[in-house]
């Protein structure tokens, strides 16, 4: 990865985690369609699956100092937070399917993370895995929808602020690079 790519993933990977601890709508966050565009973008695996992840960090840390502040009633590191880090990291995977940057491919990748964000951590929080944090519901198939129910409100926000900041990153990234190659061709 070239410096100047590097200094921009960086800087992009605090601008999400500050953005993510700022006031907004519960889950309008762009960490998923980040973990998508590093996927797409990045070509070492490692780096496209730990800054991500390392915007998860800093925020949970910002969220963590917050709290024994008393300035929140949300604690940055929980037991269990681990499963969110894993479900991050597997996001990125499915960037990894994106092989051509279009509208179309971006839109599917957009609308599917977030859905398989949404069943797999509600079914984490459900079955009540180790640390798990969240409402205890029966261990049926009634209780599982419950779960899914309650948590409609996050998915539907996850779906929109995936789909509002893939749409800003790989678009600047498509802007970027014509532009570099008009420059590049003149």
């Amino acid at each position: 990865m070239n410096k100047n790519l590097l200094i921009s993933f960086l800087l992009l990977v605090v601008v999400a985690a500050l953005y993510r601890v700022f006031p907004r709508p519960v889950n309008f966050a762009p960490q998923i369609a980040m973990a998508l565009f590093a996927g797409a973008v990045i070509k070492d695996k490692v780096w496209a699956i730990a800054l991500p992840i390392l915007s998860m960090v800093i925020s949970d840390l910002l969220y963590q100092v917050l709290y024994l502040n008393g300035l929140t009633n949300i604690p940055g590191f929980y037991v269990g937070q681990w499963q969110n880090y894993v479900l991050f990291g597997a996001m990125v995977s499915i960037g990894f399917l994106i092989k051509k940057i279009r509208v179309l491919n971006v839109l599917i990748a957009s609308l599917a993370a977030p859905t398989i964000f949404f069943i797999v951590s509600n079914f984490v929080v459900w079955a009540g895995w180790q640390g798990t944090r969240g409402l205890n519901r029966p261990k049926t198939l009634e209780g599982l929808l419950m779960c899914y129910g309650d948590a409609i409100p996050f998915y539907a926000n996850s779906v929109i602020a995936c789909c509002f900041f893939s749409a800003i990153l790989f678009g600047s990234y498509v802007l970027i690079r014509r532009r570099q190659e008009h420059l590049a061709a003149a």
